[in-house]
């Protein structure tokens, strides 16, 4: 037996570390994947709720009530749209545009004068549970903040001012109805990416592919051959998922299943088409699930706006979110299960899973050809 030798050990870890150099896969993995990652941490994922962004209704402008408007205006919790006319900002509350409305109803000032109790209507968004409690809180204490104020600066002692929350959406503020559905899009994410990507790099490992080559399928046929097993596969799954979460879970479900159907084709092709991408390009099941995970469930989960937010993320990030198909997926499961069949929410979203699909396909079919190079 030989015994230990330094210089062995030196030239033997020298060697290997030129053969990692060389690797593209360990460098990804070592230096670009905790880069990109601590990146997106930094910059993408943000749990504060500063600024959130409300509308606020004045029915009563009298200059008490536009004293109050400015009290929520000034707060640097809220971003504010004010508007005299609630119609606007119902829309703008639909489309996920603003997270919150309040309104300063029309006999505002005229209860207070009278000393009577004032109500001041809160509607907070409930697919954002968190963000729809904060607002609720936020609401009030800016309110309680400027009767103080008056009694401080004016020495008026204003009769009780109390807001009437409402919640859209999800009522009861649970949590698992705005998670289970956003997951889905995960779920799909990974699924469509690593089904494709794994199982035709293993064909390209184990030299199965090679044989497919000697026969006289096209090139087309073999693409379509690969995409619709996985996409039934695909669809089944997402028929479980939604299954689970309305009839187990008591999620409820006030959209259109044809609709979320045709999305969830549209996303899958997508998902799909980018696997085949991944494994034409590595023909390596490991280098292709590393490039699976980083290009589909990584971005789906941190950037789609299933857990965090995409309005509070910075300028750059928030267009990088416009390139992943999960962002629209995500939008449109969560407005069929929690708001209904809102066109205006709908269609620009599939719209962009349609343009994405066609773009993958077409990617796919241009890169994959009927040879071993």
């Amino acid at each position: 037996m030989s015994t230990f030798s330094q210089e062995r050990l030196i030239a033997f870890a020298y060697k290997e570390m030129l053969q990692a150099l060389r690797d593209p896969s360990t460098l990804l993995i070592a230096i670009i994947l905790p880069g990109i990652m601590i990146f997106l941490f930094a910059y993408g994922v943000s749990l504060d709720n500063d600024n959130i962004r409300i509308g606020l209704v004045l029915e009563d402008t009298s200059a008490q009530a536009r004293d109050l408007a400015k009290a929520f205006e000034s707060t640097p919790y809220f971003q504010v749209t004010s508007q005299t006319n609630r119609e606007k900002l119902t829309t703008a509350l639909i489309a996920s545009k603003i997270r919150g409305l309040v309104v300063i109803p029309q006999d505002f000032s005229q209860k207070l004068q009278s000393k009577q109790t004032s109500p001041i209507q809160v509607i907070a968004d409930g697919s954002e549970t968190n963000t729809a409690s904060f607002v609720q809180n936020y609401a009030q204490g800016v309110v309680a903040n400027w009767q103080m104020n008056q009694f401080s600066q004016n020495g008026i002692i204003l009769p009780s001012i109390i807001t009437e929350p409402r919640v859209w959406f999800n009522p009861e503020l649970k949590s698992r109805n705005v998670i289970l559905p956003g997951s889905m899009a995960i779920i799909m994410a990974l699924i469509g990416t690593l089904l494709t990507a794994l199982v035709v790099a293993r064909e390209w490992e184990r030299g199965s592919m090679e044989a497919l080559f000697s026969t006289p399928i096209h090139i087309s046929e073999l693409i379509l051959g690969k995409v619709i097993p996985y996409f039934v596969l695909g669809m089944l799954s997402m028929f479980l998922c939604v299954s689970v979460s309305v009839f187990l879970f008591n999620v409820p479900f006030v959209g259109s299943i044809f609709i979320l159907s045709i999305s969830t084709a549209l996303f899958l092709l997508a998902g799909l088409s980018q696997g085949l991408l991944i494994s034409t390009l590595a023909k390596n099941q490991f280098v292709a699930s590393q490039a699976a995970i980083n290009a589909a469930f990584l971005p789906a989960y941190m950037l789609s706006g299933f857990l965090y937010e995409i309005e509070s993320m910075p300028l750059a990030i928030k267009a990088v979110t416009y390139l992943l198909p999960a962002r629209y997926f995500v939008s449109i499961i969560q407005t069929s299960f929690l708001a209904g069949v809102i066109w205006s929410e709908l269609w620009p979203n599939m719209l962009a899973l349609s343009v994405m699909a066609a773009f993958f396909l077409f990617i796919v079919v241009k890169k994959s050809k009927k040879s071993l190079e």
